[in-house]
């Protein structure tokens, strides 16, 4: 991992929030394949994509008021399948339903810190 290049990194590295975007991703990419193949629906191809939204003046404490990390993730399926419009859709509700990331960062669990 790496900083941002907004907070002084070179780019050349993942951030954190770029990880926590790519697990979403892979976990959402794993979980639907395994929904369609329950469903029984063939997946020609596909992609997962995760948008995040964040400003970096929260995390160089430039800004106080600025939250520190993402505010916004926008997850968007792009699926070419041989599926309607219906069964596509449920597709992409019961995937959002058992993927474990997703469902982590929607509950927002509790988190604590302890020092060794």
């Amino acid at each position: 991992a790496g900083l941002h290049p907004a907070t002084g990194g070179d780019g050349s590295q993942a951030c954190s929030a770029d990880m926590l975007l790519e697990a979403l991703v892979a976990c959402a990419g794993v979980t639907l394949r395994a929904v369609a193949t329950a469903m029984g629906i063939p997946v020609r191809s596909g992609k997962v994509i995760a948008e995040g939204v964040w400003d970096a003046r929260g995390t160089l404490g430039i800004d106080r008021a600025v939250p520190v990390g993402l505010t916004n993730i926008t997850l968007r399926f792009e699926i070419d399948a041989e599926a309607d419009a219906t069964k596509l859709a449920r597709l992409i509700e019961t995937t959002e339903r058992y993927c474990v990331i997703y469902q982590t960062l929607r509950s927002s669990p509790a988190l604590s810190v302890a020092a060794a």
